[in-house]
């Protein structure tokens, strides 16, 4: 009889923590949208640990989540098809919600603000440096629309994604050269965008074509057992990489930057079954021949374009 009140004593007082714990952290969930109040307020004693542990939590994302809805719009039409998401990834509706409430949240604030994007994305939300930059992709992503739903794309993870929108922000936004810019990490260059038509001269000339062929060509010879197919598809694969970088002036072409470096060098090389290292072999030395040429005066352009070019295509091709 005493063992039965006993157990049944430590149910009540286990549910009763329970349910005050629940209820606490319903409270405290209404201060996580805005993490400073959760750290200002005074109603709760949780220790700064903990609190850092809540805010990162909540702010947390599945990356199946996220893969979906990468490049989206962050709007209402795009909300209403969470129920879609939800089946599809196997998340909760409620989940889903939140992980999508999050994104806009950041975006609306940040958009707002002069200064780099993690910075002020870290100190806003009081997230740690990592999750701060994932959701830095994300801001830049739906900004710009990039085209990530494809089914050519469909192979490239959120980290992929992550850290080639992290090359863009770093190397072809307004920040990349002022700061303290209006939208610095969010828009890019468009000066810098301009001056890429430049580096059209390389496919257009024939002489600086074959000249440039010739120097890859010889410094790749030997050291490659796809020599063959890269020297063969040098001027397809020149003028794929030329012409994206031409094109990217109009907002349609930036938003299908990734496709296109998909369909124009990725899949031909790995047609041709091109290493990885056969891929960066290449692209150093196809990027350091064009500073040796005569006639080519680009160079600051060109070194800005392909830094992000061949850390992109290294992170997208999957052997």
């Amino acid at each position: 009889m005493f063992q039965k009140q006993s157990y049944q004593l430590k149910k009540n007082v286990n549910q009763n923590d329970s349910f005050t714990f629940y209820r606490t952290f319903q409270m405290c969930e209404r201060l996580l949208p805005h993490p400073a109040k959760l750290a200002n307020q005074l109603l709760f004693q949780i220790p700064p640990d903990r609190q850092a542990m809540l805010i990162e939590r909540y702010y947390a994302f599945d990356d199946s989540f996220v893969r979906e809805v990468l490049g989206k719009k962050l709007s209402k039409g795009t909300k209403k098809d969470l129920d879609d998401v939800s089946i599809k990834t196997g998340i909760t509706l409620k989940s889903c919600r939140r992980q999508f409430d999050n994104f806009k949240r950041v975006f609306k604030v940040v958009e707002e603000l002069k200064g780099p994007l993690v910075e002020n994305i870290r100190q806003h939300f009081l997230l740690p440096d990592q999750l701060a930059r994932d959701y830095a992709a994300i801001v830049f992503f739906a900004n710009n629309r990039f085209e990530t739903g494809k089914k050519k794309l469909l192979y490239l993870t959120f980290q992929d994604f992550a850290f080639c929108g992290g090359q863009l922000i770093n190397n072809w936004t307004v920040g990349a050269v002022d700061n303290m810019m209006e939208d610095m990490d969010v828009d890019l260059d468009k000066e810098f965008l301009q001056d890429l038509k430049d580096l059209k001269i390389l496919i257009t000339d024939k002489d600086l074509l074959d000249q440039h062929k010739s120097l890859v060509c010889t410094a790749l010879r030997g050291k490659t057992n796809v020599f063959n197919e890269m020297e063969a598809n040098f001027k397809n694969l020149s003028r794929g990489l030329v012409n994206i970088a031409a094109k990217l002036i109009n907002a349609k072409d930036v938003r299908d930057f990734f496709i296109d470096l998909v369909e124009k060098f990725i899949e031909p090389c790995r047609s041709d079954k091109w290493t990885s290292i056969d891929v960066n072999l290449y692209l150093t030395h196809y990027t350091n021949s064009a500073h040796i040429l005569d006639t080519f005066k680009y160079h600051a352009v060109w070194t800005r374009y392909m830094g992000v070019i061949k850390s992109c295509i290294l992170r997208m091709y999957h052997d």
